[in-house]
């Protein structure tokens, strides 16, 4: 009688050993197979000026009005990154390539980011937009734009095609 109760012991034991291998693995590949859409929710996520790579010095030049990003610090000429909700950095316009920038105006295009937080899960969501700068006013020592317009070209966040912006 031994011999059987031995038996069923390691019997057991290999079934849960068996289980904890199998349970390990299969949560392993679940967390490996999710990271290319952990690592593109990265990607795709509201950034700041600071956090983004901004390739060209945004500095302001040739006496051109700039921006600056919530109305504070030194003004940026032809920014890539602009936050339109101040107090939550909810929307960000990002990826912003300047068609036109002058010193009364500046005409633009790029993503509006929003970051959406529903049932406690964040996520992401990209609208493509134009961007048009106006309204140059002298902050600081400096020409700064005042206003942003921007225009939606499909669906929109907040379901208005058009939305105006403060800056400055």
């Amino acid at each position: 009688m031994t011999d059987r109760e031995g038996s069923r012991w390691i019997r057991g034991r290999t079934a849960l050993v068996a289980f904890a291998v199998v349970t390990a693995l299969t949560a392993g590949g679940v967390w490996f197979g999710q990271a290319s859409d952990r690592a593109s929710a990265v990607g795709a996520a509201p950034k700041t000026a600071a956090a983004q790579d901004v390739k060209e010095d945004g500095k302001s030049s040739g006496g051109l009005p700039g921006v600056r990003d919530c109305g504070v610090g030194a003004p940026e000429s032809k920014p890539h990154v602009i936050t339109l909700t101040c107090k939550d950095v909810g929307m960000v316009a990002t990826g912003i390539a300047w068609k036109y920038y002058g010193s009364r105006e500046a005409l633009g295009a790029g993503v509006v980011q929003v970051e959406k937080v529903g049932a406690g899960v964040g996520r992401d969501g990209g609208f493509p937009a134009t961007f048009r700068l106006f309204g140059p006013k002298p902050v600081d020592g400096g020409q700064v734009f005042t206003g942003l317009e921007v225009t939606y070209e499909g669906s929109t966040p907040l379901g208005d095609t058009t939305e105006m912006y403060t800056l400055a």
